[in-house]
């Protein structure tokens, strides 16, 4: 009987092992003030409220000087105004959660912070197609290690505060506002702006501002790029580590597992502990990338996401738990698992070449927009279809914006980047690769272009 007990308790084990992802302990977020570098960065940021009044006029500025921004969004300012918060993801602005009803998070309880920080996530996801994740700002600055373990614990791995603070919210001029900021410049700088009707010395001085900042020698780049600056991903198969780094964060940004960054180590399952300047090894780095699925399936491999498949094949998260009966509130996957990959099996459509596309199994609005080099907004608007909803059809035929003059020719040597572009999606109109692009033009972080960058494109 004992052999027996023993038997079933070593299957109980090894069922669990694999049927459940190994779950990273999160750590608290890291508080940042600004960015840790001597380059010449800044990253405007703004904070948007209930009423949004300015948000327009800001893009237009933003638009007209080839800047890309950072905008903290609440979720009443986004249940408020849809539209524009749409605008400013379709601008290809970062996004950035400022929680939903503005409280102070150092006086309320856990539960009431993850539900905001929950509720903003889930209206800002289905009313622009993207995540607020990674990067949080606290109302009214406000934090304390409680703050930080919880919202770590919630997946926004940075705080963001700022150190330079304009107050427009008080109504400055635009000649104060300028001045709050082009006066206390340094690298690295975050900028705390307002949206809001009450802070109308921002949209008035914002031109004059990144036009004197500019002839400093003034780089403009989101959060995201700042804290890329600090600590990019590992090219090679060890990193080493820096001041403020924790397991959890190298882990993340280096696309693996805390446990397997701890088995890499031989760093104690129950211990955390790492020191600055040690070299630790990246497993899995050195190789590339597993590519999208080929064909109609794909299995899955050690370290893999619903998340990370679903990016590499060109399909919502959405979508292929609904192709492969995984419920909607699971994420769990298991190593050596074969899913379905929805509407691989098949050429992915080219780009309409008229002023129609008839919809095909698979599609998405974002996807047949990416394909045609459009927005969203602009296909739902051609379309008639509601800004609050994503239904289309198979078989539907849907106008494309602008269409009926030839797509740029891939013979072109030369092209301009425009909103909303990836080098994944420019490689892919040209039919080249994100490295060949890369390596033709001397950039050396592939998810870093600007709108109206030219660049070579092999013929």
């Amino acid at each position: 009987m004992k052999w027996l007990k023993a038997a079933v308790i070593l299957v109980f084990l090894l069922v669990t092992c694999f049927s459940f992802p190994v779950q990273a302990d999160a750590a608290s977020s890291k508080y940042v003030v600004k960015g840790n570098t001597s380059s010449k960065v800044v990253a405007l940021t703004f904070d948007d409220g209930a009423d949004g009044t300015n948000i327009s006029k800001i893009l237009q500025t933003l638009s007209t000087h080839n800047v890309k921004a950072t905008f903290f969004l609440t979720g009443s300012g986004t249940k408020d105004h849809p539209q524009s918060i749409r605008n400013i993801a379709d601008a290809g602005h970062q996004l950035g959660n400022h929680s939903y009803s503005h409280p102070d998070f150092t006086t309320i309880s856990t539960t009431k912070m993850k539900k905001e920080l929950a509720d903003t996530e889930a209206l800002v996801k289905s009313t622009t197609g993207k995540s607020t994740k990674p990067i949080f700002r606290a109302p009214f600055g406000a934090t304390n290690s409680t703050v930080l373990k919880t919202v770590g614990d919630a997946g926004y791995t940075h705080t963001l505060h700022w150190n330079i603070d304009t107050i427009d919210w008080r109504g400055l001029s635009k000649t104060e506002v300028l001045n709050k900021v082009v006066n206390n410049i340094e690298p690295g700088s975050v900028v705390l702006m307002h949206t809001g009707a009450g802070a109308p010395g921002t949209p008035a001085a914002l031109p004059e501002m990144i036009t004197k900042l500019k002839a400093q020698g003034y780089k403009f780049v989101t959060v995201s790029e700042l804290l890329q600056i600090q600590g990019s991903p590992t090219d090679g198969a060890s990193y080493t580590v820096k001041s403020g780094d924790t397991l959890y964060s190298i882990a993340n940004r280096n696309d693996v597992s805390v446990t397997e960054l701890k088995k890499a180590n031989g760093i104690p399952t129950s211990s955390n502990v790492i020191r600055v300047g040690q070299v630790l090894k990246i497993p899995g780095k050195g190789t590339t990338t597993p590519p999208p699925a080929e064909s109609g399936s794909y299995t899955v491999k050690s370290g893999d996401t619903l998340y990370s498949i679903a990016n590499r094949n060109d399909v919502s998260v959405t979508e292929l738990k609904k192709a492969n009966g995984i419920p909607t509130s699971s994420n769990v996957i298991r190593f050596g698992q074969v899913l379905k990959i929805p509407g691989k099996g098949t050429t992915t459509p080219p780009p309409a070449e008229s002023g129609s596309y008839t919809v095909k199994s698979g599609d998405t609005l974002y996807s047949i927009a990416n394909r045609n080099d459009v927005s969203v907004t602009e296909l739902k608007k051609a379309n008639g279809i509601p800004t609050s909803s994503n239904v289309i059809r198979i078989g539907q035929v849907l106008k494309i914006p602008g269409k009926g003059t030839t797509t740029p020719p891939a013979s072109s040597t030369t092209y301009t980047v425009k909103s909303g572009d990836t080098l994944y999606s420019i490689a892919g109109r040209y039919d080249t690769t994100v490295q060949k692009i890369a390596a033709d033009n001397d950039i050396s972080n592939t998810g870093v272009i600007s709108v109206g960058q030219k660049l070579k494109i092999a013929s």
